[in-house]
């Protein structure tokens, strides 16, 4: 594999000296980037798994937080956003022909592992999208001593009433020649950038809130707003899936926020207690970004991590 050098912006990412950003290919042909933050001596490698949305250089202040613990990290841009292809001819809409498809990043990525060096073991943190992405991944043997779910979207958030319309229009648009468009109370623009620090669901920190605004504002080619019709269909299809599968027997600590608005709790919930020695923990208090809080938040929460980490290698 050839790891081609791709634009990486240090001074929005927060993250340690040494990151670094490549260029590599799904099997489909996508480009995508994927980002590393490599550490002399590092003791295991982090895979990071975004949300929707998100970009590597979002994750730069997690990172950080792993390096400080002796851990390097590894990122990646879904095919459909970051700086990596996107899907549609309006690249602000999140868009996704299969939900599958983002295995075949995966296994880009982790191709790309190989080549970069870093080292083992390794180990998961998924976050929102992510984390859909991610238990698929490690139900279908993702090679990881263990897992740490952040708000994991095992199922989308919303009124009992809508459910059934979300599941109509999400088949008939698409057969309609319609799937590209956003479903109705979705927009265009980040919500970042159009809600201000009182309304937003993420964090809150209004630092960490008025960093991911930075973000940006400097970088505007890393937004993506509302999904699409085909992205609604596809991600209510898989996450009812994947509640149907078993949990695997894989150390898992899932995080969740005291106030979580953006994914279904139930979900996580079910699924915790049927995972095999898996452990929830409530962020209180906390949202959806619960390691993009305050350091009297997130402090505790990454030592909390990173004793789940070594407990997996029997240290």
């Amino acid at each position: 594999m050839d790891l081609i050098p791709a634009p990486f912006h240090a001074h929005i990412s927060h993250g340690p000296p040494g990151g670094a950003a490549h260029w590599i290919s799904a099997a489909d042909g996508p480009r995508l980037r994927v980002g590393h933050w490599p550490l002399d001596g590092a003791r295991g490698t982090v895979l990071i798994f975004p949300g929707r949305t998100e970009f590597i250089e979002k994750y730069g202040q997690v990172a950080a937080a792993f390096a400080q613990r002796g851990l390097a990290s590894v990122a990646i841009d879904w095919r459909g956003q970051g700086l990596s292809d996107r899907l549609l001819d309006n690249p602000l809409v999140g868009h996704v022909e299969h939900f599958t498809d983002y295995q075949k990043d995966v296994a880009a990525l982790m191709r790309a592992l190989r080549h970069l060096n870093l080292p083992r073991p390794s180990h998961l943190l998924a976050h929102s999208m992510g984390g859909a992405i991610g238990l698929r991944a490690v139900m279908e043997g993702l090679s990881v001593r263990a897992a740490v779910f952040s708000g994991p979207m095992w199922g989308i958030r919303m009124a009992p009433h809508l459910r059934p319309a979300a599941w109509l229009l999400g088949h008939v648009m698409p057969g309609i020649g319609q799937g590209h468009r956003l479903p109705p109370g979705t927009k265009i623009d980040h919500h970042v950038l159009t809600d201000g620090f009182d309304d937003n669901l993420l964090t809150r920190d209004p630092e960490q809130f008025e960093i991911m605004r930075q973000q940006l504002i400097e970088c505007p080619e890393m937004a993506l707003g509302g999904p699409s019709y085909v992205w609604l269909r596809e991600s209510l299809a898989e996450t009812r899936h994947l509640a149907g599968r078993p949990s695997p027997g894989l150390p898992c600590l899932t995080l969740l926020g005291s106030n979580e608005r953006i994914v279904d709790v139930p979900a996580i919930h079910r699924r915790m207690e049927a995972w095999p020695g898996g452990q929830l923990e409530i962020v209180d208090p906390g949202e959806h970004e619960v390691l993009m809080e305050g350091p009297a938040v997130t402090e505790p929460l990454f030592d909390r991590i990173l004793t789940h980490f070594d407990k997996s290698t029997g240290r």
